[in-house]
């Protein structure tokens, strides 16, 4: 499951996005308070701000017997875009999170992050993190690597195909197949992985093509994660997405996303 080769770095990889969420202990000055200096601390990477309010969904509240749906109350999402939209970090009381739309190396991700992550520690001065993820989603387009003609278990491994993995499986006449499945691995982590053909919806409009959707989220167990390990902890998160992303795919695969060993 997990692959041996060393990192390589893809020319052409397949990923939509990729997502860092940090959890931590509530804040409630960050729901209170519009985060005004906060966003002077990035607003030279991340110069677009929007506010979502969120509604969590509703709790079951009494006795047994006597239960009622309580709507909770709505929380803010504070949201702030680079100038070309690929990178967005957002804020709320429990978490903060960046995501890029046009990932192209984990040191370029992890020099985006520093500011952000940096500001929120100064400002707001958590106590320490709950949980620390790293979500790879990648869409594999046959069409963009030349492939049209190949079926899915000739690029993906087996483990994760499912029924698709048997050749007497039509791939064009399967609804939908996936593979789900958590467990822990190495280094105190966990990881949930969802694996299968689909379509891929991007600005609210659907892609006619089907893709293969291998999203991987990675994330830490334990919920006193001490602030100054942050570094460690990532670094060893993506580490691991890489060794079970190219554990995953074939040669055929693996070629045709152009690597570079790092």
């Amino acid at each position: 499951m997990f692959s041996q080769e060393p990192h390589c770095r893809y020319h052409a990889n397949q990923l939509g996005e990729v997502i860092c969420q940090i959890r931590f202990p509530e804040i409630l000055t960050i729901e209170a308070n519009v985060p005004v200096d906060f966003q002077e601390a990035i607003r030279s990477e991340f110069p677009i701000y929007s506010l979502m309010k969120e509604s969590p969904a509703p709790t079951l509240v009494g006795t047994p017997g006597n239960l009622t749906l309580q709507n909770t109350p709505q929380i803010n999402n504070y949201q702030f875009v680079s100038a070309d939209g690929m990178w967005r970090v957002n804020l709320t009381s429990k978490f903060i999170s960046l995501a890029c739309a046009n990932y192209t190396s984990w040191d370029a991700f992890a020099q985006k992050l520093d500011k952000p992550l940096a500001a929120f520690i100064q400002i707001y001065h958590p106590a320490f993190w709950e949980r620390i993820g790293l979500r790879y989603l990648n869409f594999i387009s046959r069409k963009a690597l030349h492939l049209e003609n190949v079926p899915f278990r000739q690029l993906i491994n087996s483990r994760y195909l499912g029924l698709l993995a048997d050749e007497e499986v039509q791939e064009a006449a399967t609804t939908r197949c996936s593979v789900d499945a958590e467990m822990a691995i190495r280094g105190g982590c966990r990881l949930k992985i969802h694996a299968g053909p689909g379509m891929v919806k991007r600005n609210g409009q659907s892609d006619n093509e089907v893709k293969f959707i291998f999203d991987q989220d990675l994330f830490t167990v334990g919920n006193q994660l001490p602030v100054n390990l942050t570094t460690g902890a990532l670094q060893t998160l993506h580490s691991q997405a890489y060794a079970v992303f190219r554990g995953a795919i074939t040669d055929t695969l693996h070629n045709a996303m152009e690597p570079e060993t790092i």
